[in-house]
């Protein structure tokens, strides 16, 4: 039977054809975690802040991370029957469109952190091609953008192919950090790791050096909820918890070694001049020509891997939003491989979109980069907000056992730590991504008036305003100049 053939007699909503085991759930997450972002944490890092910063930020971040990947796992528990995580348990605790909004937000984030992986592809390549700049360049939008359908129509196949992939691409991507890690330990330099310690004269003070660096620290650990995300695919569901536990920890450490080793490789203010992926250059420092080499080979096959269980998970959220009514109906359709085509477009959609607005940008990779993690934000804290309801025993009907106080001590934490990092994120990235999340609204409508439904509650009105009006403000700033991509 030919592929066209098999996707005719796909029907909506079909059921689960795959189910994945706990490793091949922690691939996801670390696969997820393991992307775009380590790459280039020397120079973000080094952009704000030096070591003591850099202490403190990945304290507070592991922290506040693992909180999270704490609550991530004790809702699985809690409430084993909502599938697709971070949408779900927003839509259980705090009403169906703030739940859109949620899922809709997650989608959009992801989208844009696939952009992130296009133009560090690209900028990587432009080392030796100078036509393709920075990642940002019309030749360079024009390659992303085959690379982009070329991946649609490899996904397209079957989640099964894609997720065996996944477990291959993930090892293989470990081995350039782990390697980098341990060269830069061999020939760390004390005295260049102690002129680093207290930040360059540009860095500020300690508190704006560490509040800088919060969005890079977001972006890295976006992929801990994966697993959640993909739970109905799930053989079993304490495997959800786990693997979320066991992704988070075995990347942490290695996110925080590759910022901290490098300032004992270089000078604070030349890893701050690198270009993306400044790993690369930081090793080329330290063994020569051939560390630059291996490092950017090793970004390719990471950011390929991170791409494909990014493109999974935002496509997967849409589609158990379309299931639950909360999205249109044409994108509830999967075919008999359980991939859902329609939302597998759309995802691709806003990714080719946003990989054209990078061209107009100063500096595509940290603008799309800060956009994503804004973006995931809101999600975050919804999630958290809804463990904090369960703790104190509101909805507890629905609840599989008892909320213990250290559960609801641990939300607290996540809850009051994504909250900082909406205050970190900046006016900036909160209007910009509002003016992603009012026309979305239209999906939302979309989906009510299909149902015959009341659009919107008195409480959904009044956010959906508050949305408009910070999308308008959004618009105005952008045109008059008072914020810039």
């Amino acid at each position: 039977m030919s592929h066209a053939e098999t996707s005719d007699r796909a029907t909506e909503g079909a059921s689960p054809a795959v189910k994945l085991t706990l490793t091949t759930l922690t691939m996801m997450v670390v696969g997820s975690m393991v992307g775009a972002g380590v790459f280039s944490l020397p120079r973000r890092f080094a952009q704000e802040t030096g070591v003591a910063g850099a202490l403190i930020a990945w304290a507070i971040a592991g922290t506040g991370m693992l909180m999270l990947a704490f609550v991530f796992q004790a809702l699985a528990v809690r409430r084993p029957d909502l599938d697709a995580g971070v949408y779900a348990y927003a839509k259980a605790g705090f009403g169906e469109y703030l739940g859109f909004f949620s899922a809709f937000g997650y989608w959009a984030s992801a989208c844009v952190g696939n952009v992130t992986y296009w133009v560090l592809i690209m900028s990587t390549v432009g080392a030796i091609w100078p036509a393709l700049g920075d990642g940002d360049t019309l030749l360079a939008v024009v390659l992303s953008s085959i690379g982009l359908w070329a991946f649609f129509l490899l996904i397209r196949r079957g989640v099964k192919e894609a997720a065996a992939i996944n477990r291959i691409v993930t090892v293989a991507k470990i081995v350039p950090i782990l390697v980098f890690v341990i060269l830069a330990l061999f020939l760390f330099k004390p005295s260049v790791f102690a002129d680093n310690f207290g930040g360059a004269d540009y860095a500020g003070s300690l508190f704006n050096q560490v509040r800088g660096t919060m969005l890079a620290t977001v972006f890295v650990f976006l992929g801990v909820e994966g697993a959640s995300v993909y739970s109905r695919h799930a053989k079993r569901r304490e495997d959800v918890g786990r693997a979320t536990i066991l992704g988070f920890l075995s990347v942490f450490a290695v996110f925080a070694s590759v910022t901290i080793v490098s300032y004992g490789i270089m000078p604070m203010a030349e890893i701050a001049e690198l270009r993306q992926p400044s790993m690369a250059g930081v090793l080329e420092e330290a063994v020569g020509t051939w560390g630059k080499v291996f490092v950017s080979v090793g970004l390719i096959v990471s950011v390929l891997g991170a791409y494909l269980a990014w493109t999974l998970m935002a496509a997967e959220v849409l589609f158990v939003a379309a299931k639950d009514d909360d999205m249109p109906r044409f994108l509830r359709k999967a075919t008999s491989e359980d991939v859902p085509v329609p939302a597998l477009l759309m995802t691709t959609a806003l990714s080719q979109v946003v990989l054209v607005v990078t061209m107009f940008s100063d500096d595509a990779f940290n603008f799309a980069l800060d956009l994503t993690s804004a973006l995931s934000l809101i999600p975050f804290l919804l999630a958290a907000g809804f463990a904090v309801r369960i703790g104190l025993g509101h909805g507890s009907e629905d609840v599989a056992g008892h909320s213990t106080r250290k559960e609801l001590v641990i939300a607290e934490i996540a809850t009051l730590y994504t909250a900082f990092l909406l205050y970190a994120a900046g006016l900036k990235f909160v209007l910009v991504s509002f003016i992603l999340y009012a026309p979305a609204t239209l999906l939302f409508i979309k989906a009510r008036r299909e149902q015959n439904r009341r659009l919107f509650s008195p409480r959904e009105a009044v956010i959906c305003a508050v949305s408009i009006a910070g999308a308008v403000v959004g618009v105005i700033a952008l045109a008059a100049g008072w914020i810039e991509l």
